[in-house]
């Protein structure tokens, strides 16, 4: 409960005038997660003004978590927009960031759209979607 009313009262606090500053509060508060569901669309849309893009039916974009997954731990590492047939884009929950070490010295990370957010108990990888945007988010 306690988290719920952190969420509303800091969420009201975003649709403010300074949102820029208020994204940063809000990152540093409730994490990677909170700021893509609060301001997903949006960071999408400025992609697509970016790109030049407008969403169809076969061409949607979405902006989603990136999971980083390590042996043991999943983390939310960032953002990333996703793009593809609206009916696949709105199956992906987030992006999975495998990562591993090639020749012992250059570090390697897949970028996988994903159905589940649990990535640790395996990936489901949703097809016909692809990587488009990566969203930094610094606090």
């Amino acid at each position: 409960m306690m988290n719920k009313t952190a969420l509303v009262a800091v969420s009201c606090l975003v649709i403010g005038a300074t949102a820029g500053s208020q994204v940063k509060q809000v990152l540093k508060i409730l994490g990677i997660g909170a700021v893509v569901k609060q301001f997903g669309p949006d960071i999408n849309r400025e992609i697509n003004k970016l790109t030049k893009h407008s969403d169809t039916a076969s061409s949607s974009t979405r902006v989603v978590p990136i999971l980083r997954i390590t042996i043991n731990d999943r983390t939310a590492i960032g953002a990333a927009q996703i793009m593809g047939p609206k009916s696949k884009v709105d199956q992906v929950k987030a992006v999975a960031a495998p990562e591993g070490v090639f020749f012992g010295e250059i570090t390697i990370r897949g970028l996988i759209p994903v159905s589940d957010e649990n990535v640790l108990k395996g990936i489901k990888k949703v097809d016909g979607v692809a990587v488009s945007g990566i969203v930094d988010l610094k606090a």
